[in-house]
């Protein structure tokens, strides 16, 4: 097969890039992983991180590897910016793109013959480094991959297979001189360009099981979960956003969430509804601890009450955080002259 045969196919099957590269070990990658982590710059992460032996050779992903195929899809969407009581969701949580990247894989593992694995948003594989070789995208200085159509606004997927397959030249890109995510970044967590210190990335404490430090909570701003600052000033994302500027969020989606949903509903309703969401031991305690600091940045007087509930809690970790958020509105609605 072909390069143009299997872009032919991307567009049949939906895809928006595709890519194919042999199936050999990622031997810079894993170095830089284990530099990386031996540094500290992962945090308590685990993800692909946790096992480079594994992440970084994807040859011993399947039984007589022979290709890898890097696939993309774009998950932009717009929508209004949150309005009172709202809390900020990153784009790639409004709906479940992953599972549509899952299918169209599996569907066209099916259509190649042989054997194959699909692997999308998993620790198993480094997927960028298989996107980035095979001509997909390019590593940013906001170390997300960025695809020449849609810039960073795609989620990434891969598949394994016995199939030899034509090589997809890489890019051959970079982001120049631009440093627009570097001085974006509220925290400087992209201080060296290509390199994130995850002690300092605003989504890593929305998704850590650990009190999130005072400095981090206040520029949180209005958000629950994630951080779409470092694409959102990309200027390889421009394109996409004017030529899907109109584009609604899905059915179902979930651009802003209600902070006193979240706070107010039932554990097991929370798991349910947030279920694609990585939430420490799929516990809910961490989405009310993130909807109490956004209260405590944006939250009306009216809203004080809930803080002042949660401040009453037996959970440490929501009591803690309450008393913040309680200080911080206490702060703003009621100033002492």
């Amino acid at each position: 097969m072909t390069a143009r045969d299997l872009e032919l196919l991307a567009d049949e099957l939906g895809l928006d890039a595709l890519g194919a590269t042999p199936a050999v070990p990622y031997v810079e990658t894993e170095r830089a992983i284990e530099e990386r982590r031996a540094q500290g710059l992962f945090a308590d992460l685990k993800f692909t991180m946790a096992q480079p032996e594994v992440s970084c050779h994807p040859e011993r992903l399947l039984p007589g590897a022979r290709t890898v195929i890097s696939a993309a899809l774009c998950y932009y969407a717009d929508a209004p910016e949150p309005g009172p009581g709202q809390g900020r969701m990153p784009r790639y949580t409004w709906s479940d793109t992953y599972a549509d990247l899952r299918d169209k894989l599996d569907e066209l593992g099916r259509r190649l013959g042989g054997e194959y694995r699909v692997l999308v948003d998993e620790n198993q594989h480094v997927d960028r480094e298989a996107a980035a070789r095979s001509g997909v995208g390019f590593y940013g200085k906001n170390t997300m991959l960025i695809t020449r159509k849609h810039g960073s606004w795609v989620v990434l997927g891969t598949l394994v297979t016995t199939e030899s397959l034509a090589s997809t030249p890489a890019l051959g890109l970079d982001c120049g001189s631009c440093r627009l995510c570097i001085d974006a970044c509220p925290t400087n967590a992209l201080e060296t360009a290509g390199v994130l210190d995850t002690n300092r990335c605003l989504s890593y404490w929305t998704q850590s099981k650990h009190s999130i430090p005072e400095p981090i909570r206040e520029r949180l701003g209005d958000r629950v979960y994630g951080c779409d600052i470092c694409q959102d000033v990309c200027p390889w994302n421009r394109g996409v956003e004017k030529r899907r500027g109109c584009t609604p969020p899905a059915d179902g989606a979930d651009p802003h969430v209600s902070l006193v949903d979240w706070l107010e509903a039932e554990d097991e309703d929370l798991r349910r509804r947030y279920d694609r969401l990585f939430v420490p031991r799929n516990d809910p305690r961490y989405l009310r601890r993130n909807a109490l600091v956004a209260l405590g940045n944006t939250g009306s007087s009216e809203e004080a009450q809930l803080a002042e509930r949660y401040a009453e809690s037996d959970d440490e970790l929501l009591r803690e955080h309450a008393a913040w958020a309680l200080a911080r509105l206490r702060d703003r609605h009621n100033p002492v002259a």
